[in-house]
């Protein structure tokens, strides 16, 4: 059952989610594995459904990484207070009776952790995924990137208001050279780009050619890196009109904090939040051919220490005993963007939703806000609820729209029982 991912988000029925568990399909295990049990970079088979539901979790085997180091400091605790949800029920989209176990199985989760109150009551593993093994995060590292930019304009040291070439001269003669730090962190950007994975020939294909995520052709020609990439992109439109999904947007904003702190992603992260938050365990950008981080979707990290981010953006930026994000930031981040403007793209899944700072708003009775990622991979807040969700998947759709419906609806029902 080898199914490409334009081929899955095309297909009307998608495949028994039990049925590819990487496990029993005995992806990359022995020693060596069987010929046809290897998963590779090289023949694009590490992007192809099921065995991305390996891959996801074993980028580091895969291609090129840069470390974020979690420091030498002890563990912060996660306390633990557990409590049984597999039979919490709500009705599906289609009115049907369902649970927040089927939701985890029809939308292929590799792990998930709760937290409410501050403590952990859920926390589940599927197939090969472990605590300690950490897993592409995909867009979610977008949410990472811009709560950097935006601490760094708490700092005084980026101008959220100032032209991108003030901070990245290069991009002078591409899409960037008239638009402004804030709407790029904002995606307000009138940039030539698709986004649709579903088409083979969208520039998102041509992007990740460049950044060294797919396999390129022997005689092939163009840009290998991103930011030779990003420097060829045309204005298309005008900028700070609508909210446009695009992933280059958070490859320029990671081009702008670099230059802004003059530090690379992964060490920035380190030193502002990872080691801060007492992680477990390092997490890990995909870079380029010249050691770049994929800032629009190269972040890989555990589940727990993801959690504990989630839980600290929860408690306006507090967080093992001390303050690690100005509150302010979070206070930015949460009121949101411009719903007009978002309303615009076109997302029917996301009714009424905003776009700041490379975060998801909901505006709605929750004030719930999000970090999500493609084939879903979410950091769920629900400060109404006083709780947090992380959830790791493999569906073999990467649209999010494939399984946001039944997703929103478990994790309110959840919510709404935690709170009882």
């Amino acid at each position: 059952m080898f199914v490409s991912i334009a081929q899955a988000q095309a297909q009307a029925i998608l495949p028994d989610p039990a049925a590819t568990d990487p496990q029993k399909l005995g992806w990359m295990q022995g020693f060596p594995p069987p010929p046809d049990k290897i998963i590779q970079f090289a023949n694009g088979s590490n992007y192809q459904f099921p065995k991305t539901r390996w891959a996801f979790s074993h980028g580091r085997e895969l291609g090129p990484t840069a470390n974020v180091w979690h420091g030498t400091d002890n563990v912060s605790r996660l306390p633990s207070a557990a409590r049984e949800l597999d039979d919490v029920g709500f009705q599906d989209e289609h009115g049907k009776d369902t649970t927040w176990a089927a939701m985890l199985n029809v939308t292929y989760t590799d792990s998930v952790l709760v937290m409410h109150k501050g403590k952990v009551v859920y926390e589940k593993y599927f197939g090969i995924s472990k605590p300690y093994l950490p897993h592409i995060a995909m867009s979610v590292t977008k949410s990472f990137v811009g709560t950097m930019a935006a601490m760094l304009v708490a700092d005084g040291k980026l101008d959220p208001s100032a032209i991108v070439t003030k901070y990245v001269p290069e991009l002078k003669d591409s899409a960037y050279g008239d638009a402004t730090v804030r709407q790029v962190m904002d995606m307000t950007i009138g940039v030539k780009y698709s986004e649709a994975y579903a088409d083979p020939k969208a520039e998102i294909w041509d992007y990740a050619r460049a950044g060294g995520l797919l396999p390129t052709a022997p005689d092939y020609q163009g840009p290998r890196t991103y930011y030779d990439f990003l420097v060829k992109l045309q204005k298309e439109g005008e900028h700070d009109e609508a909210f446009a999904y695009k992933t280059v947007n958070a490859e320029v904003l990671g081009w702008i904090v670099r230059r802004a702190s003059g530090k690379s992603l992964s060490d920035l992260m380190s030193e502002r939040i990872w080691q801060k938050l007492g992680t477990e365990n390092d997490a890990y950008f995909s870079v380029d051919r010249i050691g770049t981080e994929q800032g629009g979707g190269g972040l890989n990290l555990t589940l727990r220490d993801m959690a504990r981010f989630g839980e600290m953006m929860r408690l306006n930026g507090r967080y093992n005993q001390q303050q690690i994000i100005p509150a302010a930031v979070i206070q930015e981040i949460r009121h949101g963007g411009d719903p007009g403007k978002f309303a615009k793209a076109g997302f029917t899944t996301l009714s009424g939703y905003s776009y700041k700072d490379m975060w998801w708003v909901s505006h709605n009775l929750h004030q719930t806000y999000e970090a999500r990622g493609i084939h879903g991979q979410r950091i769920y807040i629900d400060p109404v609820a006083e709780m947090v969700i992380v959830k790791f998947s493999s569906h073999p759709v990467a649209a999010n729209g494939a399984s946001d419906a039944i997703t929103y609806r478990a994790f309110s029902a959840v919510a709404n029982y935690l709170m009882k």
